[in-house]
């Protein structure tokens, strides 16, 4: 049986194990990802991860989804937020083949996440599927017939950018701009709020917390409504930590986006929420290696 090291590097934590060539998690951890260290720290991690599973299996492939723009033919990260200091210009398919001597390919984490639920999720065999992340930012992936749409620049669906009422996107609609607003509000400083402590009060009826969540989602349907028009996607797979409240935010989103979206488009468009969670990322890469390597 073959075994493939997976390592899903994002802002906070690196979650990395190993898959079988079935695509079954065989063993799994996670270590903070120390964003502020910077790029060449986070790739001495991955190389760490990769030389510890080297000793005790062996293995196939290396498998890397990553936070940034990623040129996916050369395995390297052309563009990145100030969150990771010096992460662009990261070379992990050149450095790890020439260390471990095994291919290794490398994938956005976002297009991960779309891959892993394009094959085994909650979009399963849609064409075209738009898989959207709301988080501290809000990203974006289209797949059509089970291949991510990189664009020309590799750079397509990078959605929380997209231009909306004075603002973007992830500035208005994402979990961080729910807590930011939240706490406003509250005239209370930021980190006494999260998502899930804005969830709870919702529910016990604090006006507060539901305005807020009410104008994220309405944000949210307009923002894909606005993608919709333009893409047609048969399935819209909803997935970051916030989408775990979908019992309370399904209807509240399906509602925004009919009122965005023309009744022929909406009858036609479904809303799903991410089956995966955390482990869509090295999922995902396991997907994208064997895309590249069947």
């Amino acid at each position: 049986m073959k075994k493939y090291v997976s390592i899903d590097i994002g802002g906070t934590a690196i979650k990395y194990g190993i898959i079988s060539e079935e695509g079954i998690i065989l063993d799994r951890s996670q270590m903070p990802t120390e964003a502020l260290k910077g790029g060449p720290s986070i790739l001495a991690k991955a190389i760490k991860i990769t030389e510890g599973f080297c000793q005790k299996h062996t293995i196939a492939g290396i498998c890397i989804s990553t936070a940034g723009m990623v040129d996916t033919k050369q395995g390297t990260i052309h563009h990145a937020a100030p969150l990771i200091p010096d992460y662009t210009g990261i070379q992990y398919k050149a450095r790890l083949e020439e260390r471990f001597q095994i291919p290794c390919e490398v994938e956005n984490d976002v297009n991960c996440a779309g891959l892993a639920e394009y094959r085994t999720g909650a979009g399963s065999g849609c064409s075209p599927m738009l898989m959207l992340t709301i988080g501290t930012g809000i990203g974006g992936c289209l797949i059509i017939d089970g291949e991510v749409f990189h664009g020309f620049s590799y750079s397509a669906c990078e959605v929380g950018y997209m231009h909306m009422l004075g603002s973007d996107f992830q500035t208005l609609g994402s979990a961080s701009a729910l807590t930011k607003k939240t706490a406003a509000r509250k005239n209370e400083p930021e980190e006494n709020w999260d998502g899930y402590r804005i969830f709870q009060a919702a529910k016990q009826g604090d006006a507060v917390c539901i305005q807020a969540i009410d104008e994220m989602t309405d944000v949210l349907g307009l923002g894909i409504a606005n993608i919709c028009y333009v893409l047609s996607p048969q399935i819209v797979v909803l997935g970051g930590g916030i989408m775990a409240q979908e019992a309370y935010l399904k209807d509240r989103i399906q509602k925004s986006l009919e009122a965005y979206l023309i009744g022929s488009m909406a009858s036609h468009t479904k809303i799903a929420f991410a089956k995966h969670k955390n482990d869509a990322g090295m999922l995902g890469a396991f997907f994208h290696f064997r895309n590249n390597h069947s």
